[in-house]
């Protein structure tokens, strides 16, 4: 099972998870978020990274252009649409040559008659926990709900996983499985600076059992 570690905005930081070559990189360019890379990122940084690393874009409700502005800059391997966005936005930017990753926000009433429009025009979901931000809730939803999606189109699934659950019966038990698990708030020390062992114990066990 591959893996997505977001959130990411410190250089030195940057240079550690990366070493652990984790499938998946996530930057966020959200203003609203605590995560935010704002104008510190460096794109020669992203450059530098292992060639295996897929470097992840994370939009929220932004302009297709700007999006396209950010994936050039930073040689993004992937969009990922964690607001509003509608269908065409997404079939917008698939039509320039980006790869997406359109994210649904999930509870109890969630519905995956929601994905339908977009299985179209985007290369994978990923299924997140409603709350009050745009991601980095730290909670997870009930994954019982995920029995219901009977799509071909592979997953990320997000939303509090830790270390701990990540190793329980309830996750091993999951249908269907996940493509990558995109870990975030629950391998901080604080917002955008990772717990580095975490992560390195999190990628051994998942490597072995793949």
């Amino acid at each position: 099972m591959k893996v997505k570690v977001c959130g990411m905005r410190d250089s030195e930081n940057i240079r550690q998870v990366a070493a652990l070559q984790p499938d998946f990189m996530g930057f966020i360019f959200y203003s609203g978020s605590k995560r935010f890379v704002g104008d510190n990122l460096s794109a020669a940084l992203l450059a530098s990274l292992p060639a295996s690393i897929q470097k992840i874009g994370v939009f929220v409700n932004e302009q297709p252009d700007i999006i396209k502005q950010k994936a050039a800059i930073y040689n993004l391997d992937l969009v990922q649409l964690h607001g509003r966005e509608t269908p065409r936005q997404c079939q917008e930017l698939q039509e320039a040559g980006i790869k997406v990753i359109k994210a649904f926000s999930v509870d109890e009433g969630f519905s995956f008659q929601n994905t339908l429009l977009y299985e179209r025009y985007c290369d994978y979901f990923l299924f997140d926990t409603r709350g009050n931000n745009y991601g980095g809730n730290g909670t997870v939803f009930d994954w019982e709900i995920l029995k219901g999606y009977i799509a071909d189109k592979p997953y990320f699934l997000s939303g509090g996983l830790t270390l701990e659950n990540l190793q329980s019966p309830e996750f091993e038990n999951l249908r269907p499985k996940p493509f990558a698990v995109d870990v975030n708030s629950g391998f901080e020390q604080e917002p955008g600076l990772k717990k580095v062992e975490e992560l390195k114990q999190l990628l051994d066990k998942l490597r072995v059992k793949s």
